[in-house]
C-alpha cells in the first residue's frame, strides 16, 4: 500500500475568494536513484505529455566527499556523478537519461524533444543527446571571452574530484570580501559600457545566459528569458529558432529598454525598478497571456504574448538576497484560476489568484526533511495537478506534492 504523508503545509492567509489547495508529500518518490548517482543542484524541471518528469542538474555542484566511488579503488560506495538530464516516470524510476552541458531552464515539446538552456537554447535528441538546433547568440559575453562553441562539450572531469559545492559564490567568505579595486571596478564598468553599445537592447539573438524557456506549440513558438539587461522575453520561431520579437519590464519594446543600471536599482520594501531586476522567468497561460516573474524584484508583470502590459503583481516584497518570485505554474483547472510561484529565499510555494494576484495561501519553510524546502528553484504542475518541486544550495533534490480534497 502505497504510504504518503499528509503535512499540515498549507497556511491560510485570511479570507479569499479563491481558498489555497491542499497537498500531501510523497515520500515514495522518486525512487533512489541507479548507478550511485547522486543529484546536483536542480536548474529545470518539465512534465512532457505522460506526466512523466525531465530533471535538470548540475553534476559540477558534487564536491569530493560526494564523488568517492568514482576513484579506482573506491574509497566508499557513494557517489558518482549524475547525469545533467535524467527522466522518471509517474511510479518514480529512472527511465532515460542523458549527459548535456550543464545550463539553466528547459522545456521539452510533444515529440519528446528536450531544449536546454546553456548559453542559449539548444534542442536535443533525448535519444542519442545530441544537439539538433540551436537558437542564435552574441558570440561574445557581457564579462569577456567567447560565447562558446555552436555544441559545447561536456569539460574536462577527473573522477572523485568535484567543486567547492553548491553554495559557493552565493555566500561571504570569513572576513568579509576584499575591498573592490578603483582602477580594476573602472576598466570593468568601460568594458560593459562598451558591450552594450556594441550589444544593445534589440539585439535580435540571446545575449548572456538562460533563465527560462517556454513552448507554445500551437503558435509554433518558443520564448526564452535571457539574463541580458536586467531580462528580456524573447521570442523565437520553434520550427526555424529565428527570432520574431521581444520586450522588457512593463511591455518596454527591446529599443526601450534602458542600458543604465540605475534603472535597475532596487531595495526590498521600495519602489519597483524600471527595468526588470534579474532572474527572469515566466510561462503563457491558457487564455494567452504572459506571466514573467521578475524574482529579484519580487513582482510578476503579465503582459499579452505581444508583449501590451496589462498588470503588476507585488509578491513578498521585503524579500531580499534571491528575492520572492521564483518559477511560475498554473493551477491545473481549465480557468488555471490560480497562480504556484516558486520562493527560492523563502522557500515556500505561494498560491496567488491568477485575476488580482492577492495571496490566498502558502506552502513549505526552511528545512531538510521530506515536505519542506532548502533553496526551492523549479516547480512544474502535471495534468492532474500534481506539484513536482526542484531544490538546489543544500536542498539538491526533487520532491513531488500530491493534491488532496
Amino acid at each position: 500500500m502505497k504510504v504518503a504523508i499528509l503535512l499540515a503545509l498549507v497556511v491560510s492567509l485570511g479570507a479569499q475568494e479563491l481558498a489555497a489547495p491542499r497537498f500531501k508529500f510523497d515520500p515514495e518518490w522518486p525512487k533512489p536513484l541507479p548507478n550511485k548517482w547522486k543529484l546536483g543542484g536542480v536548474t529545470g524541471l518539465a512534465v512532457d505529455k505522460d506526466d512523466n518528469v525531465w530533471v535538470l542538474d548540475r553534476p559540477n555542484d558534487l564536491t569530493d566527499i560526494e564523488l568517492e566511488a568514482e576513484l579506482n579503488p573506491p574509497l566508499a560506495d557513494c557517489c558518482v556523478r549524475p547525469p545533467a538530464m535524467i527522466h522518471i516516470d509517474k511510479n518514480g524510476n529512472v527511465i532515460g537519461s542523458f549527459d548535456a552541458p550543464q545550463g539553466h531552464g528547459m522545456a521539452v515539446d510533444s515529440k519528446g524533444f528536450v531544449y536546454i538552456g546553456q548559453n542559449t537554447v539548444r534542442k536535443y535528441d533525448p535519444k542519442t543527446g545530441k544537439v539538433v538546433g540551436a537558437v542564435p547568440r552574441a558570440p561574445e559575453t557581457e564579462t569577456g571571452g567567447s560565447a562558446g562553441a555552436a555544441e559545447p562539450t561536456l569539460p574536462p572531469r577527473t573522477p572523485g574530484r568535484g567543486s567547492a559545492g553548491p553554495v559557493a559564490g552565493f555566500i561571504t567568505p570569513p572576513g568579509g570580501r576584499a575591498a573592490p579595486n578603483a582602477a580594476a571596478t573602472g576598466a570593468r564598468e568601460a568594458a560593459i559600457a562598451a558591450f552594450r553599445a556594441k550589444y544593445p537592447p534589440t539585439t535580435p539573438m540571446i545575449v548572456g545566459g538562460i533563465e527560462e524557456i517556454r513552448l507554445d506549440e500551437a503558435a509554433r513558438e518558443l520564448y526564452a528569458a535571457d539574463n541580458y539587461l536586467g531580462g528580456r522575453v524573447m521570442v523565437f520561431d520553434l520550427d526555424t529558432l529565428k527570432f520574431k520579437r521581444g520586450w522588457g519590464a512593463y511591455g518596454h519594446a527591446l529599443s526601450e529598454i534602458s542600458t543604465s543600471d540605475a534603472d535597475r536599482a532596487y531595495t526590498p520594501g521600495g519602489p519597483m525598478p524600471k527595468e526588470f531586476r534579474g532572474h527572469l522567468t515566466l510561462n503563457i497561460s491558457n487564455d494567452g497571456l504572459v506571466y514573467a516573474a521578475d524574482r529579484n524584484a519580487n513582482r510578476i508583470h503579465v503582459t499579452t504574448k505581444q508583449g501590451k502590459f496589462l498588470k503588476e503583481f507585488i509578491l513578498a516584497p521585503m524579500t531580499g538576497v534571491g528575492g520572492s518570485a521564483g518559477g511560475v505554474m498554473f493551477s491545473p483547472d481549465k480557468q488555471q484560476r490560480l497562480l504556484y510561484i516558486s520562493d527560492l529565499t523563502n522557500n515556500h510555494i505561494w498560491f496567488l489568484n491568477r485575476e488580482d494576484g492577492k495571496v490566498v495561501g502558502q506552502m513549505g519553510s526552511m528545512g531538510e526533511n521530506g515536505g519542506q524546502f532548502y533553496g526551492l528553484h523549479m516547480i512544474a504542475v502535471d495534468s492532474k495537478g500534481t506539484i513536482y518541486t526542484g531544490e538546489v544550495f543544500g536542498g539538491e533534490r526533487v520532491q513531488r506534492f500530491v493534491p488532496v480534497k
